[in-house]
């Protein structure tokens, strides 16, 4: 059964799934798509191309699939996916794509989003994400499953955010960080491994002793990034986490790799 309060207003083109809920004072324009169970608590504004998977529920005052907050911006049919149990609390915007990042904006499966935090135009955020209130995530970023990101952290355009990691409150992060990585301050440093993520999520110990080593050895003073990566790679070659670091340094982006700040700077 579908519920839509008679203070809100549902385009009759929108598609709304089996046993939705629409509270009072909501907005839902004709391309949204709701998945079942979904709940908007009230004042919740949802436009554009906007698809909310099953059991997503929105709180109030969130604005959801508006136009990108991109000055490039000229209309184009872009599209915004929400996942299925998602947390999306109050205030929090989500913006679509642009012509310029692939016209999508996506987010996975089981992610919270905190009071007022961001999700700007072309982010691929993956499954089990919780973004702390205030996180500021800009254009075009990729966001691993599991990571973390605290309370008032900005996140730079066009960065990586590798999975299982973790950013400090009020960080501000311009580089890309590693899987299984900690990035705090502004501008944030690589603080190591996420190890109480780690232990949360059931990693074995040997497994985490082994991802340890071979981030002293990335991260060591001798040769280059690049000769540290051949070299880990072929003592690790059986560990499928590490390569999952490696890799992810491969493939590289539009950012330089966030890096362990010198001792001297400490």
């Amino acid at each position: 059964m579908t519920g839509i309060h008679p203070l809100s207003v549902v385009d009759p083109s929108a598609k709304i799934g089996e046993g939705v809920v629409v509270g009072p004072f909501c907005t839902v324009g004709p391309d949204v798509v709701l998945g079942d169970g979904c709940e908007l608590l009230s004042h919740v504004a949802v436009w554009g191309r906007t698809t909310v998977g099953a059991r997503t529920r929105i709180f109030p005052f969130a604005s959801i699939g508006h136009q990108p907050q991109d000055l490039k911006f000229h209309g184009e049919p872009s599209t915004l996916s929400i996942g299925e149990d998602c947390m999306i609390r109050e205030g929090v915007t989500m913006n679509p794509g642009t012509e310029g990042g692939g016209l999508v904006t996506e987010i996975g499966d089981r992610c919270v989003f905190l009071a007022n935090s961001h999700v700007a135009h072309d982010c691929r955020i993956g499954n089990n994400v919780i973004f702390s209130n205030n996180v500021m995530l800009a254009g075009h970023c990729r966001v691993g499953d599991f990571a973390i990101i605290g309370g008032g952290a900005a996140v730079h355009q066009f960065c990586r955010v590798g999975a299982h990691s973790f950013i400090g409150g009020l960080s501000a992060v311009e580089n890309d960080l590693i899987p299984y990585g900690i990035a705090i301050g502004n501008r944030a440093h690589l603080a190591g491994l996420n190890i109480v993520g780690l232990k949360r999520r059931g990693f074995p110990r040997e497994v985490i002793h082994e991802i340890r080593r071979a981030y002293r050895l990335l991260f060591a003073d001798e040769g280059t990034l690049q000769e540290r990566v051949e070299d880990v790679a072929a003592e690790f070659s059986a560990h499928s986490t590490i390569h999952e670091i490696l890799d992810f340094i491969r493939q590289g982006g539009e950012r330089s790799i966030c890096t362990p700040r010198d001792a001297h700077e400490s």
